[in-house]
């Protein structure tokens, strides 16, 4: 890939005598040597300046300076931009340019100016197969546009008319002269040319001729261009569909089928081929991944009971998180949950449902770990001599070891990557990896990098809750989803904060998955808030981001809090927990059909599937929210745009009337969309309800019915 070379050869549509020189390429000036005598041989050496002939700065997306890519998905639409100026008062124009893995042109935009005054211009490109693609931004002098304006300007004064006639004349037969113009262009601009020069007829006349709207098109389709100024190409990595969209399950496999044994007052764990029984529901409620926390050997010494508890019962599990005994480590399987056959056939039952089995990836140890007794030196030694525990104060992990890679990085990076390798073997190609933010980034930008050589399909979520700049950088070194401060923002302007800051601030590397609740994360705001505080969660997470999830009892309204903690109450890292998710839905008591329909919605509309398509609306009640999100689409039906507002009433105790003002031009209207008195069909995709939106609308959101409108913008084919 080309993608971090310098200036390339520009794609110049201009006579060849007027290309600008190369920035590389020596200037023979027409000044005079020191000594007052002419001097042809002395250059002006551009080669080490910063600026080319147009300067072009700012370009986005950008990843440290083009030395990591920016990230995408095939079909998405990605914002670009630079900040782009020249001297003088010539017209500038702007374009992008898009290069896919075999550094071949496939898409060429022109950028607009983003507000008068900015120098800021910005547009979409498209890539559209997964690989490794570069852009570049082009600065040109606009030559018609140019002459347009100062020939209207002077026309109106009547200075320099048949001078200005003239000058267009060499506008078009330059145009016209260029080879790689369209042929039909080029026969037009000939014709253009020609009648500028007639002075037979009214020179008003022929420059109203030569800039109608055919004209205009044409030029606006292929500009006059010259002083082409190409930036170096940027890389941009695009990766598979399940790196950039889908939705999450994450169940207990421990607790699929447990079952309780009066006579020995004991837990029975669930297995494998139990767990398996679970998938058919969690494929029906459209979900695309199923996340199994870890399924590895859980250690004896200081293991926790129900709720965190350091005095746990004879035939208490444990957290799974506390990896590691005497059947083994990472590389095992806990004998309670079955073989390596019984997995295999797990992960084959899941992907005949359409599901992709992630696995959890915890680099930590219980003090059984076999890493204890073999490799001591990976990890932390205190100054009594005792390996350090895990802490978060005021949370201890007195089950947990952390890894120090500062020790032995070589050996320790090399045991992670085997093991990383032997899940893979398994058909595991989805990571949820715990606490990543625990170790160093230049061990994940290595880890990922080797498996990216493997199978570039590999997938990691980074299970971050931390400072933004970590979970940046985690992002950055290639991690391809991260957890959210999402399960935090909960107010309308703390959602309009975030929403703006994914998807437009980060969005170029950093795509957030929206879970809705943890094993470790339940919010004061579910505890709160009671079932309409669920389903506005669910509905939020499910339209505003192309990645969410949820974790099993979720759908049950679970929201009993273990007192001192934003966790669940006999929370399931520490205890079985066999739910009646079927009785639940039977009796109508479960949220599993609204996810479901969520899930049909977004798999409906392609628009709900990208990341940086997303535009605020503004509204007068301090509680609703409102954004749109737009996509063009082609399909049977030829090219459309497939356009969803969402309006939410994040205040899940009371009812909320809000005035909304939409922004028309974000919905992409055409004049057949509309109707008479200029207003469009909104059909609501979770009521069924149709109502005559315009610009202003008015909406009432009962909490206690349906604290959601999602509304598809009907077009008309």
């Amino acid at each position: 890939m080309n993608s971090n070379n310098s200036a390339s050869p520009t794609h110049s549509t201009q006579d060849p005598a007027t290309k600008p020189a190369p920035a590389q390429s020596p200037l023979k000036p027409t000044g005079v040597a020191a000594a007052g005598t002419p001097e042809s041989s002395a250059v002006v050496d551009r080669s080490h300046l910063v600026y080319g002939r147009i300067p072009i700065e700012q370009v986005s997306p950008v990843v440290h300076n083009g030395q990591r890519p920016a990230t995408a998905v095939p079909g998405e639409s990605i914002r670009v931009g630079a900040t782009v100026y020249r001297e003088g008062h010539d017209a500038l124009g702007v374009a992008a340019v898009l290069y896919n893995p075999e550094g071949q042109e496939t898409e060429r935009v022109l950028l607009t100016l983003k507000s008068k005054g900015t120098d800021r211009f910005e547009g979409w490109l498209t890539p559209t197969s997964e690989g490794d693609w570069s852009f570049a931004i082009e600065g040109f002098s606009d030559v018609f546009g140019t002459w347009h304006h100062d020939a209207a300007i002077k026309l109106a004064v009547g200075q320099d008319v048949e001078l200005m006639m003239d000058e267009g004349a060499l506008v078009f037969e330059r145009a016209a002269a260029e080879s790689e113009r369209p042929q039909d262009q080029r026969s037009l601009f000939t014709k253009v040319a020609e009648h500028l020069k007639d002075r037979s007829v009214p020179a008003g006349q022929r420059f109203a001729e030569a800039t109608d709207r055919g004209i205009l098109s044409a030029v606006e389709r292929n500009p006059i261009r010259a002083l082409v100024t190409e930036s170096q190409r940027y890389p941009i990595r695009v990766e598979r569909e399940a790196a950039g969209r889908g939705a999450w399950y994450e169940f207990f496999p421990r607790s699929e089928g447990a079952e309780w044994n009066p006579e020995t007052g004991q837990w029975r764990s669930g297995t494998f081929v139990t767990a398996a029984e679970r998938l058919d529901a969690v494929a029906g409620m459209g979900f695309d991944v199923i996340y199994l926390p870890p399924i590895h050997p859980i250690g004896v010494a200081h293991r926790k009971g129900p709720n965190n508890s350091l005095t746990p019962a004879p035939g208490d599990p444990g957290s799974p998180w506390a990896i590691g005994a005497a059947e083994g480590g990472h590389d095992a399987i806990h004998p309670d949950l079955g073989g390596f056959e019984e997995f295999d056939a797990f992960v084959a039952r899941a992907h005949e449902l359409g599901l992709e089995v992630a696995l959890d990836l915890a680099l930590q140890a219980s003090p059984d770990h076999p890493w204890v007794q073999s490799n001591p030196e990976w990890f932390t030694t205190r100054a009594d001599g005792t390996i350090a525990y895990a802490e978060n104060p005021p949370k201890k992990y007195q089950d947990i070891y952390p890894l120090n890679f500062d020790n032995d990085p070589e050996g320790l990076s090399q045991e992670v990557l085997r093991i990383v390798k032997l899940w893979m073997s398994h058909g595991i190609r989805i990571f949820r990896v715990d606490n990543p933010h625990t170790k160093p980034l230049w061990f994940w930008e290595w880890l990922l990098g080797e498996i990216h050589k493997i199978d570039p399909g590999v997938v990691f979520l980074a299970e971050a809750f931390t400072r933004p700049a970590m979970m940046q950088g985690l992002a950055k070194a290639g991690y391809q989803q991260s957890y959210s401060y999402f399960t935090w923002r909960n107010a309308k302007w703390e959602l309009e904060e975030y929403l703006e800051e994914i998807s437009r601030e980060t969005a170029s590397h950093y795509r957030p998955n929206f879970f809705v609740n943890t094993p470790d994360i339940l919010t004061d705001y579910f505890v709160h808030g009671g079932r309409p505080s669920f389903k506005i969660r669910a509905a939020l997470a499910a339209t505003a981001s192309p990645l969410w999830g949820m974790y099993a009892g979720f759908e049950l309204y679970e929201n009993v809090q273990r007192q001192g903690a934003e966790e669940a109450n006999d929370n399931e890292k520490y205890q079985y927990r066999p739910r009646d998710f079927d009785g639940a839905e039977a009796r109508g008591d479960s949220l599993a059909p609204y996810v479901r329909r969520l899930n049909q919605i977004r798999r409906e509309h392609p628009a709900l599937l990208d990341l940086q398509n997303l535009t605020l609306h503004n509204t007068d009640d301090d509680a609703v929210l409102c954004f749109s999100k737009t996509k063009t689409v082609t399909d049977d039906d030829g090219e459309h745009e497939d356009t969803l507002i969402v309006v939410v009433n994040t205040d899940p105790h009371s009812v909320r009337i809000a005035n909304i003002d939409l922004d028309l031009d974000a919905l992409k209207l055409r004049p057949e969309d509309r109707h008479e008195d200029g207003t469009f069909s909104a059909d609501d995709l979770l009521t069924g309800a149709s109502w005559n939106w315009g610009e202003h609308v008015w909406v009432r959101l009962d909490p206690f019915y349906e604290p959601v409108h999602i509304v598809q913008v009907r077009r008309s084919r």
